[in-house]
């Protein structure tokens, strides 16, 4: 890996640090690269059971290098986080304006700094938000709240984005990512993998789909569940009353009517 970005693999927890901080973590082509590179990683290897992507101090990414020509640098990488069958957490600990921004509304969890600089301001430099920023923005705070962040470009605190329902807790800087990091042990030690693999994707596609369909969805993927390693290990910790130990593997038990290769992660419809 490049100096752009440094990828830590301690026990199960995989952290990814935007490593840039004299130009505030801005976004480039190698470090989009690296960081789609290290995401295929996570996705793959059963040993990491959550992410975390975080910046070096004192930004998590203050945006797209300007030394790039518009539109050379882009937050749409490949997986982007919320198809990565791990549960991946932005400790956005420090200013997140536009790519980075972006970048953070594509994990499954935030946690962010009271007193940094938020915003999606491409539009007040003549251009539109990317990274799939149209389609997260909504889900997380509203049509309301993306319209008002979107259309003014303007920025916000961390005290503003916990309550319009974008960052799951606003902290002191110091904070967010000793806490990212305990959400992430508590969720590798203490829930089955397949099953969260499998809930996270039905969470960020479900919303377009029926009831119906998300019902019988559910059920399919619960016997299915039911019938893996970690399903028989829950009832056996069950009937022995202990705490189960995981062992199940998401990359060889996920359901083989889900998958179509291993670069390609189809919807669950």
């Amino acid at each position: 890996m490049s100096s752009e970005l440094h990828v830590d693999v301690s026990g199960s927890i995989a952290v990814l640090t935007l490593n840039r901080p004299a130009q505030q973590n801005a976004f480039t082509p190698t470090m989009a690269a690296e960081l789609s590179a290290a995401l295929q990683r996570c996705d793959l290897e059963d040993a990491v059971r959550a992410v975390v992507i975080t910046g070096t101090p004192p930004a998590f990414c203050a945006g797209a290098d300007l030394s790039h020509r518009v539109g050379e640098v882009s937050a749409t990488i490949d997986p982007p986080p919320w198809q990565v069958r791990k549960p991946v957490i932005a400790a956005v600990n420090g200013h997140a304006v536009g790519i980075g921004l972006a970048l953070a509304l594509q994990c499954d969890l935030r946690y962010m700094a009271r007193d940094a600089v938020y915003g999606l301001n491409q539009v007040r430099r003549g251009v539109m938000a990317d990274g799939y920023a149209h389609w997260t923005l909504p889900r997380l705070v509203g049509m309301a709240n993306a319209a008002d962040i979107m259309l003014t470009g303007r920025t916000f605190d961390g005290e503003e984005a916990k309550a319009m329902g974008l960052a799951n807790s606003c902290l002191l800087a110091g904070e967010v990512l000793p806490t990212a990091l305990s959400v992430a042990h508590d969720l590798a030690s203490g829930s089955a993998p397949l099953p969260v693999a499998l809930s996270k994707r039905l969470l960020w596609e479900g919303i377009g789909m029926s009831s119906t369909m998300v019902g019988q969805l559910e059920t399919d993927l619960n016997q299915h569940v039911t019938k893996s390693i970690d399903g028989g290990e829950a009832m056996a910790a069950f009937r022995e009353r202990r705490q189960p130990n995981w062992t199940g593997s998401i990359s060889s038990e996920w359901p083989a009517w889900d998958v179509q290769s291993e670069r390609e992660r189809p919807s669950l419809d």
